[in-house]
């Protein structure tokens, strides 16, 4: 992490949430060749191939306990990341991400009695009533389904990643769930992207895909997360839906109805609010 010293926090955030999310808008180009599955499996074996010679994770020594808790957390990635894609390969990316935050942000204010997080709830309704009337009312259903049900995903996510982080050292924990998580898509992979999955195109993009998406933005958030408090953390990352819209609109031509602008600016400042009275901060992986 020595390269990364010299960057200023708040841009090493910034900079993992844009990478994320243009390189989910790479993803979107493989599917009418690989399908989501295919390109979630590429993601993830990118991934896996750019993390285990850094931190070289070993299962032996480990307990039952720790290798069910890293199994767990590989079922999981795989799960949010395929219906993440699932979900943009039938919704525009900036709309989708702002569905899937719905999960971080029930997180961040579950259990809460303060009357002031009945205000985020109430914005974070509003924003979603806003993208699913009017000039968005042509969504797909299952597009916006499989959004929230990645953003319930990302929600157990957070949760499970704060006990592998307990109990496995630096980012083995992680290293060893990216291995479940691509054993558990070969299915899927292999049914949707077929022999297309060894085409050059599909293993290059596939390659940046899991470079931009795991590798890179992994490497500054915990570079990040060593330097500042995780509320603060957790209000950078509360502006991805609106990166996500602009990757959307640059790298894929999606552009935003002004409903879906309000929409996604409301579901932006209920993140905010409800991340400033958290101690808990939402990481995409």
């Amino acid at each position: 992490m020595a390269l990364l010293a010299p960057a200023p926090s708040p841009a090493l955030v910034l900079g993992a949430i844009a990478s994320v999310q243009f390189g989910a808008a790479i993803a979107v180009t493989l599917f009418a060749q690989i399908g989501p599955g295919g390109a979630v499996w590429l993601r993830l074996l990118g991934g896996t191939v750019i993390l285990i010679p850094l931190w070289r994770p070993r299962w032996r020594g480990r307990s039952r306990r720790d290798l069910l808790l890293a199994g767990l957390f590989g079922f999981v990635l795989a799960s949010m990341n395929f219906t993440f894609y699932s979900a943009i390969h039938r919704i525009p990316l900036g709309i989708a991400v702002t569905f899937e935050f719905i999960g971080p942000l029930i997180v961040a204010i579950a259990g809460s009695r303060r009357p002031l997080d009945l205000l985020w709830v109430g914005l974070a309704a509003a924003g979603i009533l806003a993208l699913t009337q009017g000039g968005v009312h042509h969504l797909d259903g299952l597009g916006v389904a499989l959004a929230l049900l990645a953003g319930g995903f990302w929600g157990a996510y957070i949760l499970i990643n704060a006990r592998v982080g307990q109990a496995f050292e630096g980012a083995t924990g992680l290293s060893l769930a990216m291995c479940v998580a691509t054993v558990l898509m070969i299915p899927l992979g292999v049914r949707q992207g077929g022999s297309h999955l060894l085409e050059p195109r599909s293993l290059l993009l596939g390659a940046a895909v899991g470079l931009l998406s795991s590798a890179i933005p992994y490497s500054f958030e915990n570079e990040a997360l060593r330097r500042i408090d995780p509320a603060v953390f957790g209000v950078l990352m509360s502006i991805e839906p609106a990166v996500a819209a602009l990757a959307g609109f640059i790298a894929l031509g999606q552009g935003l109805t002004a409903r879906a602008v309000v929409g996604i600016a409301l579901v932006v400042v209920a993140s905010v609010g409800a991340a400033r009275r958290t101690r808990e901060a939402p990481i995409a992986v």
